[in-house]
C-alpha cells in the first residue's frame, strides 16, 4: 500500500530505506529526468539495473548523450520502451569536441526526428579556475540555438556558472527545459522559473547540510519539479563514494516528498506528469495528460 501519510519517513538507515521506500511507492509510477545509462560503469550490468528500475516503478528514464562519439550509444539504448535519448555536447568535455560537431549535432537529429527529447546534456561549468569560458560559452549557444529552431527542449549543466546560463536562456525567450542537478540560490531559482524552465532535483537533496537547496524544494511549484539520480554520479545519502544506482531515485522521491510533506504517492505522480509535457512523451494508461505550462 502506498504511504499517504505526509513526513513519516524517519530515523531509517539507508538499506532499511530503500526497503521501506519499495513498499511504501509499490504501484507508483515515476520519472528519472537524467541518468547517463550509457556510462561505462554500467557495463558490467546495465539490463539488470534497468529491470530493476523497472520493477521499483521507474517507468521513463531520460538518457542526455555528453560526445559526439556516444550518440550511437545512447540511441541503441533508447530503442528499449521507456529510455528516451537526449543529443548534445557536455562542457566538461570541450577537448572532444570541435566546431564541426555543432553541424554533425544538427544533422543528426533532422535525420532522426521525433526520435530525440531534449538537446543535452549542454550548458557551462566554470568550475576550474582554468575552465576555457569564451568556447564554452560558444558551443552553449550554438547549441541553444539550435535546440529552439528544432523546438527541442534543452537539459542544462550550470555549474558556478548559473548566473552566465540565465544570461544565455533570456536570449533565447520561449525556449523550454530543465537546470539539471540545480543548486543555485533561491533568486536563481525564481529567475528560472520565470522563464518558464523546471529544476531537476537530485541526490544532493537528501544531504540535511543541503539547506539552501532543501528550501527551494519545500517551496517551490510541484509542477515544475523534475526528479533525476544522474547516475552513475551524484549519489544519495549514505551512499556516498559508490556507483550510484537508478533505483535510488525513490529515495530522491522520498526526500522531496518529506520535505514538501506529501505522500510519495502524489509526488511521484506529478512530477511524471512534468516530465511527459516537458519532453512530450506519450501520455501512459491511467495518466492524464498535462496542459503544457508556458512562461508569462
Amino acid at each position: 500500500m502506498a504511504a499517504e501519510y505526509p513526513c513519516a519517513f524517519t530515523g531509517h538507515t539507508p538499506l532499511a530505506a530503500l526497503a521501506c521506500i519499495r513498499d511504501a511507492t509499490t504501484m507508483n509510477e515515476l520519472a528519472d529526468s537524467h541518468v547517463h545509462l550509457d556510462d561505462p560503469r554500467f557495463d558490467p550490468d546495465r539490463d539488470s539495473l534497468i529491470r530493476d528500475a523497472r520493477r521499483h516503478g521507474i517507468c521513463e528514464q531520460i538518457v542526455p548523450a555528453t560526445r559526439r562519439r556516444d550518440w550511437p550509444r545512447v540511441e541503441q539504448l533508447a530503442r528499449q520502451s521507456g529510455i528516451h535519448a537526449a543529443y548534445g555536447l557536455h562542457p566538461l568535455f570541450l577537448a572532444n569536441h570541435c566546431p564541426e560537431d555543432i553541424a554533425a549535432l544538427q544533422a543528426w537529429l533532422l535525420e532522426r526526428p521525433g526520435q530525440a527529447v531534449a538537446v543535452g546534456e549542454i550548458g557551462l561549468d566554470f568550475h576550474a579556475p582554468d575552465s576555457d569560458r569564451e568556447t564554452q560559452q560558444w558551443y552553449f549557444r550554438q547549441q541553444l540555438q539550435l535546440a529552439a529552431q528544432l523546438e527541442l527542449p534543452v537539459i542544462v549543466h550550470a555549474r558556478k556558472a548559473m548566473d552566465e546560463v540565465i544570461a544565455q536562456l533570456r536570449r533565447q525567450p520561449g525556449l523550454r527545459g530543465v537546470i539539471h542537478a540545480f543548486a543555485g540560490s533561491r533568486q536563481q531559482a525564481d529567475q528560472l522559473l520565470g522563464l518558464g524552465f523546471h529544476l531537476g532535483i537530485g541526490g544532493t537533496v537528501s544531504y540535511p547540510r543541503a539547506q539552501r537547496l532543501r528550501g527551494i524544494v519545500q517551496s517551490m511549484p510541484v509542477e515544475r519539479i523534475l526528479l533525476e539520480t544522474d547516475a552513475p554520479d551524484q549519489p544519495v545519502a549514505g551512499y556516498q563514494g559508490q556507483r550510484n544506482l537508478p533505483v535510488r531515485l525513490l529515495n530522491v522521491l522520498q526526500s522531496v516528498a518529506d520535505l514538501r510533506c506529501t505522500s510519495t504517492t502524489a509526488l511521484a505522480r506529478q512530477t511524471l506528469d512534468n516530465t511527459c509535457s516537458l519532453f512530450r512523451l506519450p501520455v501512459r494508461p491511467g495518466v492524464e495528460a498535462p496542459s503544457p505550462f508556458t512562461a508569462d
